[in-house]
């Protein structure tokens, strides 16, 4: 994996590492707040750190009922080397699209998912062997009927229908979906809570990796909104 042009950002996760994995204290809105800014900062600042190895990354599949249902580990992996000629979203711009009507989910949502995981690399495979825009393992490629995790329509068409799964299991709620995304949704629904802002106030006793990731992707969808 080359991490030339990534070095900056894989040095802003370390340092988010550091810095956030300190205390027991509940994180509040406005901590939440404030790591967003802190990441954002962060993000223009130059680094000269090495990669980071992701550990905490797993994203399950759970295409039955909340509970009970089969699951399938798929590494999520932002830091991954993206193509030049796939740095632009506009290249996608019309599988996004169909796939946003297709299932629910915004536009600037999906872009902003896609930016985190793989800026945009239909050909991006994480150390975990991750694969394309929205990085599915095999497993759960299978699962959602791709046949070539490479093919952006059927990659973005997979990711889109879980990330809509995991909206429809949260009321809506898009860091908690969010959240599920990266950590699982079987460990949100261990929280006991039912909207963002209760996500809030417990954050702290998800992965100091899913606490950054809902800021990533915060940060990340400003790029796309408006």
């Amino acid at each position: 994996m080359q991490i030339d042009q990534r070095v900056s950002k894989q040095a802003v996760d370390m340092q988010l590492v550091n810095n956030t994995n300190t205390s027991d204290a509940q994180v509040s809105g406005s901590d939440f707040a404030g790591l967003i800014t802190q990441v954002a900062q962060q993000q223009a600042e130059p680094a000269v750190q090495g990669a980071m190895t992701q550990e905490n990354g797993l994203l399950w599949l759970q295409l039955g009922s909340a509970r009970g249902a089969s699951s399938y580990p798929v590494q999520l992996n932002s830091a991954v080397q993206p193509a030049e000629e796939f740095s632009l979203p506009s290249t996608f711009d019309a599988l996004i699209s169909g796939a946003s009507r297709k299932y629910g989910v915004s536009e600037s949502l999906i872009k902003a998912v896609i930016d985190t995981e793989s800026s945009f690399n239909p050909n991006a495979v994480s150390s975990a062997g991750a694969k394309g825009l929205m990085q599915l393992m095999d497993a759960t490629a299978q699962g959602l009927g791709v046949n070539d995790p490479f093919d952006p329509a059927e990659n973005i068409d997979a990711g889109v229908r879980y990330l809509s799964y995991q909206l429809k299991r949260f009321g809506g709620q898009e860091n908690m979906a969010l959240a599920a995304y990266n950590a699982g949704p079987s460990r949100v629904e261990r929280l006991g809570i039912s909207s963002d802002a209760e996500l809030m106030s417990v954050l702290d006793q998800l992965p100091v990796e899913t606490q950054n990731y809902v800021a990533k992707i915060q940060i990340a969808r400003a790029k796309f909104s408006g």
